[in-house]
């Protein structure tokens, strides 16, 4: 049987090339470290290992209402709704902000009622139509603990 020179290539044995050797003695020549290690001792039952560095600032009222903020906005349509309607000068009606977004009424409605239950938004019913709009303060104390 009779390879061609492409194939004979693809069926070569690889070349093997010689690897400088280090010894474990020359590694610990070269990376030496000096650390004191004492036994490990169990604690008594309810003793912290040690002190925490920091202690957290934010209440837990409040850092549940920054949570269900954040988790709102953790929604990319979400988001785009609030800046859309801190960028418009009023209120924002529903049929409106369908348009902006490939979804259907209802659920660009659902994105708008978890927003107004977190308390970044509001609405307001005229007729048959809500109209929308960011609450001022309601993204002051999320960006302020941020910042």
């Amino acid at each position: 049987m009779h390879f061609s020179s492409d194939e004979e290539d693809v069926h070569r044995e690889p070349k093997l090339y010689p690897l400088t050797i280090i010894t474990s003695s020359d590694i610990r020549t070269l990376m030496s470290v000096d650390l004191e290690l004492s036994p490990k001792q169990k604690r008594p039952a309810g003793e912290r290992c040690c002190e925490p560095v920091v202690y957290p600032e934010v209440e837990r009222q409040q850092a549940e209402q920054l949570a269900r903020v954040a988790k709102a906005l953790g929604d990319p349509v979400r988001l785009q709704l609030v800046d859309v309607l801190r960028k418009h000068a009023g209120k924002v009606c529903v049929c409106e902000l369908v348009p902006l977004f490939d979804l259907g009424q209802p659920t660009v409605s659902h994105h708008l009622k978890v927003l107004r239950q977190a308390g970044i938004v509001g609405s307001e019913r005229q007729g048959l139509w809500a109209y929308y709009y960011v609450i001022p303060d309601a993204l002051k104390e999320l960006s302020g603990w941020l910042s």
